[in-house]
């Protein structure tokens, strides 16, 4: 990619396309919004990339998780506040979390269970919270109420600001904890597998953090790639943006400031599926960043156990943070 710096947080360009099922020979090929030949030299790359995929025997015997350890389990009802309280990790417990390390556990896969050693809610927590959030005016000091009325810092009028306030500093409240599954796409499927959920008072569901000890998890395999530069105008993936919903796939492209025309590519074999992005490139001069635009593609059959490769580096992709 000619460009290097990562502003992950700018506008997207334009709404997410969407590749037609069927499109391609059967086998393999192309699946894009039309025939264009601008594309054939993705075609090769990709074909490239699925020939080398070779990976070893824990992606079929063994727990190789392809999302973060951090799971939700249902709808939370974010709020702003609340969204970037998650999505940073700001937790505050009021409870005591055990200590003491549970029995193996069991992860079942589509095609069979595997167990595994497991660690304690109290590491798991460890894990979870990843500090604390800044000091902001009108915010909650403390979790809930004392004697004397509201714990929050005086403001103008005394009440805390206003949820659009993009200085969100609000942790989120574990109250609860307690053993239990969270469903994870894996190497072999999506899995249940051994979660500490936590009750958090801010949020509709628990939040899931997956109890499976770092010794039984296998690390996801580097991708083959052909050694020359990537063809021109074509554009690698940085993630899956979700798991996918049967043959529905999103994921989510690095593009530059100024290409257009950005148009979702897949190869879709029998084995494995290969994805990337074709684009224009800017004859004139652009500011020098990478931008992160979804796009979602529908299969020709559901992905089910395939895995999905990035055409520049061949990696297998994981699920990004929500």
């Amino acid at each position: 990619m000619r460009r290097t710096i990562a502003l992950l947080g700018l506008p997207l360009l334009v709404a997410a396309g969407c590749a037609p099922a069927g499109s391609g020979p059967a086998g393999g090929g192309r699946s894009a919004g039309s025939p264009d030949h601008r594309w054939e030299a993705f075609d090769q790359r990709a074909g490239e990339v699925a020939e080398a995929w070779r990976p070893g025997p824990a992606w079929r015997t063994g727990y190789v998780p392809l999302q973060d350890a951090t799971v939700l389990t249902g709808d939370p009802g974010f709020g702003p506040d609340t969204e970037a309280a998650f999505r940073a990790g700001w937790y505050r417990d009021q409870i005591a979390l055990p200590t003491a390390k549970p029995g193996d556990g069991t992860v079942r896969f589509p095609d069979g269970t595997l167990r595994v050693p497991l660690v304690s809610a109290a590491v798991a927590y460890a894990q979870l919270d990843q500090g604390d959030p800044p000091a902001c005016d009108g915010r909650p000091k403390e979790p809930g109420r004392p004697k004397d009325g509201p714990t929050i810092e005086p403001g103008p009028d005394g009440s805390v600001s206003s949820p659009a306030d993009p200085g969100a500093c609000i942790p989120l409240t574990v109250t609860a904890v307690r053993l239990g599954t969270a469903p994870v796409r894996t190497s072999r499927g999506v899995a249940d597998v051994p979660a500490w959920l936590f009750t958090v008072t801010e949020l509709k569901a628990p939040v899931a953090r997956l109890a499976v000890a770092p010794s039984a998890v296998a690390a996801v395999p580097e991708g083959v790639a052909p050694t020359r530069p990537a063809p021109d105008g074509v554009v690698g993936t940085q993630d899956l943006a979700a798991p996918a919903e049967g043959a529905r796939l999103t994921y989510r492209l690095g593009v530059g400031a100024c290409d257009t025309g950005i148009t979702p590519l897949v190869l879709e074999r029998d084995d494995v599926v290969v994805v990337g992005g074709g684009v224009t490139r800017s004859t004139g001069g652009c500011t020098d960043q990478l931008l992160i635009h979804p796009v979602t593609v529908t299969l020709r059959a559901p992905l089910g156990v395939r895995p999905v490769l990035d055409v520049l580096t061949g990696a297998p992709l994981v699920v990004g943070p929500r």
